[in-house]
């Protein structure tokens, strides 16, 4: 993680906003009848730059190779924050926090948890949720050849901002995909937007919450389980999936397509 040692009370007066998903599920990857609710925007904003970030959903029928034969990947809605140097949302070695993370990563549960959790940290200067499809009507999971779009705003310079964002590989127990791991991505490398097809820097973690099934086969899986937060407890900490014995996950870039783009500009 960068070691930014600029006061941080600068991040605490720059903009936050929410984007939240609506009501609780009722079910696993249930879609909330409320819509995502408007922003709120703190005082003292900080003038930067606007970046559009756009989430594909590039697997097909062929992507996750399991017992019962080929499955394509959803993946589901999550949550952003924009920080300075900090692990918004998770530190490798040690539990979940229970800030929202565990109900995203189980079962793809609407963001906003995590969305409130991230905005009450100072190092946070904008976070939301993502949940509603491009051309979607409402809040729902991200299906092959759909994607997610949304907006954040970060300033150049010191201290340095990262983006972080993490959402559901919904064929799992408790695995999530997370932009730049625990520390996030740096938005900006020597005063220059770090943007375009960033998919390298988006990385699978196991949250340690709930004990692996077979991908895309376990009965305790959200798109199988007959409801929500009812697998075996882990009582684990969070690691990257290369760390955690037992199965085989497809690489990122065959589930997912993650691009940054300054507005204004094409998708890059």
């Amino acid at each position: 993680m960068s070691d930014d040692t600029t006061d941080a009370t600068d991040a605490s007066t720059s903009r936050r906003r929410f984007l939240l998903g609506g009501a609780a599920v009722t079910g696993a990857l249930a879609i909330p009848t409320a819509g995502v609710l408007g922003s709120s925007h703190q005082s003292g904003v900080q003038q930067g730059r606007e970046f559009r970030v756009r989430l594909e959903n590039v697997s097909d029928g062929s992507t996750l190779q399991t017992t019962d034969g080929g499955k394509p990947v959803p993946m589901s809605p999550g949550a952003y924050a924009v920080h300075t140097a900090d692990e918004p949302v998770f530190t490798p070695g040690e539990p979940e926090r229970g800030n929202g993370l565990e109900e995203i990563a189980e079962d793809g549960a609407p963001p906003s948890k995590l969305a409130e959790a991230l905005s009450a940290r100072d190092s946070v200067t904008d976070a939301g949720a993502f949940a509603v499809p491009t051309g979607a009507d409402g809040p729902g999971p991200l299906l092959p050849g759909n994607d997610y779009e949304f907006t954040v705003e970060a300033s150049a310079g010191k201290p340095t901002r990262y983006l972080s964002l993490v959402t559901m590989f919904v064929q799992s127990n408790d695995v999530f995909l997370a932009l730049g791991g625990a520390d996030g991505m740096e938005l900006f490398a020597d005063g220059e937007p770090n943007v375009g097809n960033v998919t390298d820097s988006f990385g699978l973690w196991d949250a340690g919450t709930e004990i692996n099934q077979e991908p895309g086969v376990g009965e305790d899986q959200a798109p199988r389980q007959r409801d929500t937060n009812i697998g075996d407890v882990e009582r684990g900490t969070v690691a990257p999936i290369a760390e955690v014995n037992g199965y085989e996950y497809p690489s990122v870039d065959e589930v997912a397509r993650l691009t940054v783009t300054p507005t204004g500009e094409g998708d890059g």
